[in-house]
C-alpha cells in the first residue's frame, strides 16, 4: 500500500524505542506526519498543544505489567482533551476482555502486536476519516449556529446491548454503504440515520428524510423524483424531488417495507443506475445519494411472502443495524428520562430537579410498548402536570397491566397482536383514525392500509374519516 499523497497527523505513544522507530518509518512512508510520545504524561502534553487526525496508543508502560491498565485509564483523559479524536490501541498481550474494555472506554480499534502493516495502516486511515468527519460536522454546525452549540443528534446508549450499535455507526458512518435500520416503532431509527449522516463525508450536504410508506400511489414518483410543468393536471410549475434535494448527501427512506411492488421496481431502477427522470421529462439526471432506510418489518419474511423484492433488499442493506426495544435496554431508561426531563422542562419553563425514587422505579419497570417515543411523550406529560420540584410516580400516568393471569394468555401471531393494538387504539380514540394513527406512531396512509389488511373498516370509512376531520 503506497502513500496517498495526503498528510495525516498522528500521535504514536509507546515506551519502547525500537517500536517507535519502526512505526515512525512505516507511517511516514504512508503519508503520516508522526509525533512520538514515550510516556502517558508526554502524550497528554502533546494532545493539549496540537490537534491530531488520529492516535496510536500502546496500552502498557510499566515494565513487565501486561494488564493494559495504563493505556485503558488514559483513554478517558484523552477524550476529555479531544472528544472527537479517534484512537487506535495496541498491545502485545491482546485478549478479548482487554479489547472490549478498550472499546468501551472509547477506542475505535484494537491492534495486536506484532502488527500487520497493511491492517494497521488501513485501521489508522479509517480512524482519520472518522475524526475528520466529526470535526467537519462540528465546524459546519458552528457556522450555521453562531450563537450556541450545534444541535447534534442524541443517541443515549449506555446499556451493554447498545455498545455494538455505537461501534457499527462509527465504522459504517464514514463509508458510502447503504444502511438498513430495523426495530420496533419508536426505537430511535431516525436518530441513528442522523448520526450516520453526521459522521459521514456527506455531513456538509443535506440529509433528506421522507416517509415513503405514507406516500400515495399517485404522488410517489413526483415526491421522490420531482416533475416538470404540465406533467399532470396540478403540475403548474417544475418541482424538484427528494433525490435531487439529497444530491451529494443522504436520503433517509422511512417505512420502506410499506412501499408497493410497483414503487419498489421504480426505486430499484434508480438505485442501480444512479439516474432518474422527473415525471413528464425524458431527460435523465445523475444523482449521487447515500441511502439509509428504516422499517419495523422483517424484510426477509416480507420477501418470502412476496411483498418485498429480494433484489431491492440486497441493495438497501449493505449493512443492517437492528435497534432493540426499550424493554431490552432498561439500563438506558434513567438516562433517557433525565434527557427528556431537561428538554421539556426548558420548553415549558419549569424548574424541575429530577425524579422521586418511586418514579424512577415505575419508569424502569414499565414495558414501554411504544419504546423511546412513548417514554418521551410520558415525560412531556409529566412535566406539564408536575407542580413540584421533582416528578413523582402519579405525574407519569403509567398504567400497568394486570399480570395475575399472565400464565393463561394464549400465544398470538404478530399479525393478530397488531390487529388487536389497532382495534384498541381506534376504540380508545372513539373512532378517530387520525388520532389512533398518531398514538401508534404510524402515518395515516400506513394506518389505513393496515386497517384494510385486517378488515377493520368498511371501504368508505377513510372517506368518512376525512369528512369528519
Amino acid at each position: 500500500m503506497e502513500s496517498t499523497g495526503q498528510t495525516y497527523r498522528i500521535l504514536v505513544a509507546d515506551d519502547q524505542h525500537p517500536v517507535l522507530d519502526a512505526l515512525e518509518m512505516l507511517l511516514r512512508n504512508k503519508g503520516f506526519r508522526v509525533d512520538c510520545a514515550r510516556s502517558p504524561h508526554l502524550a497528554l502534553e502533546y494532545l493539549s498543544l496540537s490537534e491530531y487526525d488520529t492516535m496510536l496508543l500502546d496500552l502498557n508502560y510499566a515494565g513487565r505489567v501486561t494488564s493494559g491498565r495504563n493505556g485503558i485509564d488514559l483513554l478517558p483523559r484523552i477524550r476529555a482533551i479531544d472528544s472527537r479524536l479517534s484512537v487506535v490501541v495496541m498491545s502485545a498481550s491482546g485478549t478479548i476482555d482487554l479489547a472490549v474494555e478498550a472499546m468501551r472506554r472509547g477506542a475505535r480499534d484494537f491492534i495486536q502486536k506484532p502488527w500487520d502493516d497493511e491492517r494497521l495502516v488501513m485501521s489508522l486511515r479509517d480512524s482519520v476519516e472518522l475524526c475528520r468527519a466529526l470535526r467537519q460536522g462540528r465546524r459546519l454546525g458552528a457556522q450555521n449556529n453562531p450563537f450556541g452549540n450545534p444541535k447534534l443528534p442524541t443517541l443515549i446508549a449506555k446499556a451493554p446491548i447498545m455498545r455494538s450499535i455505537l461501534g457499527t455507526i462509527s465504522q459504517v458512518g464514514p463509508s458510502h454503504a447503504s444502511v438498513l435500520i430495523t426495530g420496533e416503532h419508536g426505537t430511535g431509527k431516525e436518530v441513528v440515520a442522523q448520526m450516520l449522516h453526521a459522521v459521514s463525508h456527506r455531513a456538509d450536504k443535506p440529509l433528506i428524510a421522507v416517509n415513503v410508506g405514507g406516500l400515495p400511489e399517485g404522488t410517489f414518483e413526483s415526491e421522490l423524483f420531482g416533475h416538470v410543468k404540465g406533467a399532470f393536471t396540478d403540475a403548474r410549475t417544475d418541482r424538484i424531488g427528494r433525490f435531487e434535494m439529497a444530491n451529494a448527501g443522504t436520503l433517509f427512506l422511512d417505512e420502506i417495507a410499506n412501499v408497493t411492488l410497483r414503487q419498489q421496481a421504480t426505486l430499484l431502477r434508480v438505485l442501480e443506475s444512479g439516474e432518474m427522470e422527473r415525471v413528464g421529462s425524458s431527460r435523465k439526471q445523475k444523482v449521487d445519494v447515500r441511502v439509509v432506510s428504516a422499517t419495523n418489518t422483517n424484510l426477509r419474511s416480507a420477501c418470502a411472502a412476496g411483498t418485498f423484492r429480494e433484489d431491492l433488499r440486497f441493495r438497501l442493506n449493505t449493512v443492517e443495524i437492528h435497534l432493540p426495544p426499550l424493554r431490552e435496554r432498561r439500563d438506558d431508561i434513567p438516562a433517557l428520562a433525565s434527557y427528556f426531563l431537561s428538554k421539556f422542562a426548558a420548553r415549558y419553563s419549569k424548574q424541575i430537579d429530577g425524579y422521586s425514587a418511586e418514579a424512577i422505579e415505575r419508569l424502569t419497570e414499565y414495558e414501554w410498548p411504544g419504546n423511546v417515543r412513548e417514554l418521551a411523550h410520558t415525560i412531556e406529560r409529566a412535566v406539564i402536570m408536575c407542580g413540584e420540584n421533582s416528578v413523582r410516580s402519579h405525574h407519569l400516568g403509567l398504567q400497568f397491566a394486570d399480570r395475575s393471569s399472565s400464565t393463561d394468555v394464549p400465544e398470538l401471531s404478530l399479525e393478530k397482536v397488531e390487529a388487536l393494538l389497532i382495534r384498541k387504539a381506534v376504540d380508545r380514540c372513539n373512532g378517530n383514525f387520525s388520532r389512533a394513527a398518531e398514538i401508534l406512531g404510524l402515518s395515516r396512509g400506513t394506518f389505513y392500509r393496515r386497517m384494510e389488511k385486517y378488515g377493520l373498516y368498511a371501504p368508505d370509512a377513510q372517506r368518512k374519516e376525512k369528512r369528519r376531520a
